[in-house]
């Protein structure tokens, strides 16, 4: 299966990319019906301690410390993939930073500071509060979500064959932002559709990924459009074979 979001050599339809974004955010609506019996169960410590000790050490896939662990990593395991870190940090810090954006223009309580006995939309506050609500009205969204999506898929982009791990990891991150009452179902859907946007504007869609291109080039990219490939051993048993035909 291709994955044309994260494959910027494969040519797509403009607005492919903007699928999976658009799809979480028409489901952050419908979680609204969700959103209190989840968070009510998490806030009550009902989670087996074994799990939210499991998420709770995945946190760091989300927050700006460990993206940076991450591309430390990437810097020296792999040099020939040094070029690309500018994007894959343009893809996470990016998208944490437009979700701390978001956060500042429309309060709601955090999970667990919120009242349960009103409804779900009364979470949500005044409008512009920008930094007057403080962490406890910054809900919506999940900033660590969209970092942790961004994240997943820029290292998607530079390692294919990861896919499933990556996607799974920024996964685990929004459920344990749910699991710590730190945000609601519909925070980190919108959250990780933040991410989503903001990686497919670094990879895909409008002027950024030209630039990145040329940028990328000139920090020792190869001719290819696509990453180094992470090629599939070949034993001496098929070099012979393919000899022999």
């Amino acid at each position: 299966m291709k994955h044309t979001l994260l494959r910027p050599d494969t040519p797509s339809a403009p607005l492919r990319p903007l699928l999976l974004p658009a799809l979480l955010l028409l489901a952050a609506p419908m979680a609204l019906l969700v959103d209190g019996p989840i968070s009510r169960w998490c806030t009550a410590y009902n989670c087996p301690d074994f799990l939210r000790d499991l998420l709770g050490v995945l946190e760091p896939f989300g927050n700006g410390l460990g993206v940076l662990v991450i591309v430390a990593a990437v810097h020296q395991l792999d040099p020939l993939r040094r070029w690309g870190l500018p994007r894959l940090l343009a893809c996470s810090l990016g998208a944490g930073l437009a979700a701390n954006v978001v956060k500042m223009l429309v309060v709601r309580t955090r999970p667990h500071q919120f009242d349960f006995t009103d409804g779900i939309l009364a979470s949500f506050g005044g409008w512009l509060p920008l930094t007057s609500a403080g962490s406890a009205g910054q809900s919506f969204p999940s900033a660590h979500t969209a970092t942790a999506v961004g994240l997943a898929v820029g290292l998607i982009w530079l390692y294919p064959h990861g896919r499933r791990l990556f996607a799974g990891l920024a996964a685990l991150v929004a459920c344990q932002r749910v699991e710590a009452g730190d945000h609601f179902l519909s925070d980190v859907l919108c959250g990780a559709a933040t991410g989503c946007l903001i990686a497919a504007a670094c990879l895909k869609v409008g002027l950024l990924p030209r630039w990145f291109d040329t940028w990328e080039r000139r920090l020792g990219r190869p001719a290819e459009s696509a990453p180094v490939p992470n090629a599939r051993p070949t034993d001496d048993r098929e070099q012979a074979g393919s000899r022999a035909a």
